[in-house]
């Protein structure tokens, strides 16, 4: 895909050390964005800064922590006395709750499991949408799930986490669309990172099972999430808003 009118934009990034979220840097560094990409994996966003090193783009590392607003604060100010003002955000930063029920989920993984995965798309989204506003444009598209329409893709906090994302996605595009804002949400089904590391762990028989789940026969690589994300904020989908484009393998559709 060549998308011409990526060069010279700012793109900021959560999650960009590893997974989804770095697939995403490099697919829009390639394309000649300038991305700033936060995470609080450092050693993470070094391989991230080398993998892009030949991108028609520049990589921008930023280790900090998006539930915290002195980090989200730093991060941006950091990406606008080097690039400019933002035009993009991915908000793809999240974490896993290992399916755990709601009976055996403690009050810390509740708190920890909403805190990073909405609050923290709540905090950045917050942070930079204003500048979006001066700018009477911008494209905000946040990281959801299969979770976030279904019960199954995770345990209670996830699931109620993503289907918070989903929500909230909505409504930010439903308030601002006039204001030159489109806000849309990817649903990812069984996506090959290290996140989803402990399903191919021993015998592998769990990642053996969620590929058999999915229509396709298969996960899926980052990258095509990556793919779909670069579509998702051109101008080609400009009409698209308040909406979340799934990538499941036709898991829902079964």
């Amino acid at each position: 895909m060549n998308f011409a009118e990526y060069s010279g934009k700012t793109v900021f990034i959560t999650g960009a050390a590893s997974g989804i979220g770095q697939a995403q840097a490099i697919a829009f560094t390639n394309q000649g964005a300038n991305v700033l990409g936060m995470d609080l994996d450092a050693a993470g966003l070094v391989i991230t800064k080398e993998k892009t090193s030949n991108s028609k783009g520049k990589f921008l590392a930023y280790t900090g922590d998006i539930t915290k607003k002195e980090d989200i604060i730093s991060a941006v100010k950091k990406g606008n006395n080097t690039f400019g003002m933002i035009h993009i955000l991915l908000n793809t930063a999240g974490i896993l709750d290992n399916y755990t029920p709601t009976l055996e989920t403690s009050e810390a993984l509740w708190d920890r499991i909403l805190t990073v995965n909405l609050k923290g798309t709540f905090l950045v989204t917050n942070h930079i949408l204003p500048q979006m506003l001066k700018q009477k444009h911008g494209v905000v598209v946040n990281m959801a799930s299969i979770a976030g329409k279904v019960a199954g893709g995770g345990g209670a906090a996830y699931t109620a986490s993503k289907h918070a994302i989903i929500g909230y996605t909505k409504q930010l595009d439903h308030d601002y669309i006039k204001q030159g804002i489109r806000a849309n949400a990817i649903a990812p089904g069984a996506i090959q990172t290290p996140m989803n590391a402990a399903d191919f762990a021993g015998d592998g028989k769990m990642a053996e099972w969620v590929a058999n789940e999915a229509p396709a026969g298969r996960w899926a690589k980052p990258e095509e999430v990556a793919s779909l994300t670069l579509f998702l904020a051109s101008q080609s989908a400009d009409y698209i808003h308040g909406t979340v484009m799934t990538i499941d393998g036709g898991w829902l559709e079964k």
